[in-house]
């Protein structure tokens, strides 16, 4: 699904949707549902599908919540992984000409209605291996204090986030969290979870998040 593709006449399926590419004399036609473009050809151009943060109406942070909490030893490290939302940027010589969601959309407050943001949500297992989705996230939990610690959800920055992919499977960057006497504290590493992905955009760590609530 992922990567580039001629501009001739041709469906491309993506999850719950398909985008069709028609062509039409010297212009290509675009069409997903009711979104089309009107493409003019030119020598070498190609669609390029390219996975992208979950930002949806222009949100920050992304919140994973844990189907059950993960229970980590003091002193001890685990590292797994969650699924997760993502979006598909769709591009033709640089130039975004759509972007939609391949997930479910859903919002939640993050913090107090005083002091909070909204937040894409999620709900996920954690599990040692890569869960069958669209979009996973490696987790690297260390419980940096002597007390055994649990953590019942995950939230950390996402706009201009660097992604990574596969042909079929979108990853966040390595998301790294430290367990302490404190709040955690949350790392988008922008490093690639895994070998051999094709990254999109440059490395790029965003600041550390404390996860006060």
């Amino acid at each position: 699904m992922f990567g580039s593709y001629e501009l001739k006449t041709q469906f491309i399926k993506v999850p719950g949707t398909k985008i069709h590419l028609l062509e039409e004399g010297e212009f290509v036609r675009y069409r997903r549902g009711d979104v089309t473009r009107t493409i003019k050809k030119s020598s070498g151009g190609r669609i390029i599908l390219l996975p992208a943060p979950a930002v949806g109406y222009g949100v920050g942070l992304l919140m994973i919540r844990l189907k059950s909490p993960l229970v980590v030893p003091p002193g001890e490290k685990v590292e797994g992984y969650v699924s997760a939302p993502v979006e598909l940027d769709v591009l033709v010589g640089g130039l975004s000409i759509d972007r939609f969601s391949l997930t479910r959309e859903k919002y939640a407050l993050y913090g107090t209605i005083e002091a909070g943001a909204i937040a894409r949500y999620w709900v996920s297992e954690f599990s040692e291996k890569e869960p069958e989705s669209v979009c996973v996230v490696k987790l690297s939990v260390v419980n940096a204090s002597t007390e055994w610690k649990a953590i019942d959800k995950v939230v950390f920055p996402i706009k201009g986030s660097t992604m990574y992919y596969r042909e079929g499977r979108a990853y966040y960057p390595l998301i790294t969290v430290k367990l302490g006497n404190g709040f955690p504290e949350i790392n988008n590493t922008g490093m690639a979870p895994e070998d051999d992905l094709v990254r999109v955009g440059s490395v790029k760590t965003l600041p550390n998040f404390i996860m006060r609530w």
